[in-house]
This record gives C-alpha cells, sequence and structure tokens, in this order.
C-alpha cells in the first residue's frame, strides 16, 4: 500500500509540475503548435473492465494523452491503493490511436499493448470503430460510438485472444453556468466472445456523474457506476462475475 501511496503522490506532482511549466509558457502553447495534451487521475472503490472484476480493493488510474492531427498516444495505468483482497491488478497500457472527423460522424482505429507488472504477463489488441456527436437518423443529443476489439494476445502470456463489441452511449447537459457544471450520463454493453472466458457473454454498465471545473485547466469529476455481467460472462462454471456498484473521482487537467 505504501508503494502505491507513493505513486499516486509522484503521479500528483508529475501533473501538477508539468501543467505550471506550461500554463507558464502561455495561454495556448500547445494548441499553437496543433498539440492536444491532457491528464488524470482517478480514484475508484474497484477495477472493473468490461463486466470483470478485476480489483475489489480501491485503485488509482493515472493516465496521459498527447494528439496531433487525429493521431493519439496515451499512457493508462492502474495500480492497488490497497490490497486486501489478494488479487493483483497492477496493469499499464499504451495506445496508439487515428481519428478522422466527418461532417456528422468519425472514424478510430487504434492498437493498445497491455503490460501486466505483477504477473509478468501482457496482451495485445486491435480496434476499430465509428462514433457520432447524435443518435443515428435523429436529432437527439446522445453521442454513441460502436466499436470492435480484437485481442490477439496467447493465454500462455496472459492474452485474452478474442473478441468484444462494444456500444455505448453518452449525454451530458450542463446544470448549473456558474461555474459550467455538467451532469455525464452513459450506458454501455458489451458481447464478448472468447475473451477471457470460454463461450459468450457481456456486460452492460450504467454511470452518472458530475463535472465540475476547479481552474480553467482543471476539473473535478465525481462518478457512479452499476455493472452487470451476463450469459457466460455470469456462469458460475466460465466468467463466473457478479453484479458490482463501483464508485470514485477524477482529477483532470487540460494543457
Amino acid at each position: 500500500m505504501r508503494k502505491s501511496f507513493e505513486f499516486v503522490l509522484c503521479s500528483l506532482f508529475a501533473l501538477g509540475c508539468v501543467g505550471s511549466v506550461f500554463a507558464e509558457g502561455g495561454e495556448g502553447l500547445f494548441s499553437k503548435l496543433g498539440i492536444t495534451a491532457s491528464g488524470a487521475i482517478d480514484f475508484y472503490s474497484k477495477y472493473i473492465w468490461r463486466g470483470f472484476t478485476l480489483d475489489r480493493d480501491p485503485v488509482v488510474q493515472p493516465s496521459f494523452n498527447v494528439g496531433y492531427k487525429g493521431l493519439t498516444f496515451s499512457f493508462w495505468s492502474n495500480w492497488d491503493a490497497d490490497n486486501e483482497d489478494g488479487l493483483n491488478s497492477d496493469e499499464m497500457d499504451f495506445i496508439v490511436d487515428y481519428t478522422k472527423s466527418f461532417d456528422k460522424f468519425s472514424v478510430s482505429v487504434g492498437h493498445t499493448y497491455y503490460d501486466f507488472p505483477g504477473t509478468n504477463g501482457y496482451s495485445r489488441e486491435f480496434y476499430a470503430g465509428v462514433g457520432t456527436p447524435v443518435i443515428p437518423f435523429t436529432q437527439i443529443p446522445i453521442s454513441t460510438s460502436l466499436k470492435f476489439y480484437r485481442d490477439y494476445g496467447s493465454t500462455e502470456n496472459g492474452g485474452g485472444e478474442g473478441n468484444y463489441l462494444e456500444l455505448a452511449l453518452a449525454y451530458s447537459t450542463v446544470v448549473m453556468k456558474d461555474p459550467g457544471i455538467s451532469l455525464d450520463l452513459g450506458v454501455t454493453t458489451g458481447y464478448n466472445h472468447h475473451l477471457f472466458i470460454n463461450g459468450d457473454g457481456g456486460q452492460a454498465t450504467m454511470s452518472a456523474g458530475l463535472t465540475v471545473p476547479l481552474t480553467k485547466s482543471l476539473s473535478f469529476k465525481p462518478k457512479a457506476n452499476y455493472t452487470i455481467p451476463f450469459a457466460d460472462l455470469s456462469a458460475s462454471d466460465d466468467g463466473s462475475q457478479k453484479s458490482r456498484f463501483w464508485g470514485g473521482f477524477s482529477l483532470a487537467y487540460t494543457f
């Protein structure tokens, strides 16, 4: 636990220092170069991934993103803040994504390398998807995305060797104009074919949260989620996953 706590302190310090450096450089330094950059540190009561409960203890999830002309490089990680359940969920993800935006939709392709330092395992995954700012063929302001994932990492090394298809809906509305607090709602459902399970299953997750601006660049985001696995993902002789309520908050910084 001490190691995780020290990691959190270092992450917070690094995020603050980098933000200060670029703030001193002048407003819009990155944007003048055509670069987008952001970072976040999330704190959650559990680590739930595509319906799988990977950790029942509190976790810390630092991340960082740098983008240029549709190409984005991301780092995301998960670390135990405690280890009472005996599960080792330490993880580092390295992601490259290219997104092309059109008038009414966007298309994304990308690749993720998953590293599991606690178990010396790893996996690899390609994905492709499409997103829209409104429900297709309507003017309803609910953003949608549909993504297909192909994990091709061998099970011997810790990979999944399976497919995953996920549909996500998201809606956000301003509930307080000053300081600009928004209510953020989301629903995702995913279909799992042999990805860390023998058969076919899936999950549905409902979420509700707020985005609270603290400064022009820093925001605070509390969030609550409820995940329901179904079919083979919840079967006692296969995935054996349970429905879970989990929540926490995020500190997000835009450079």
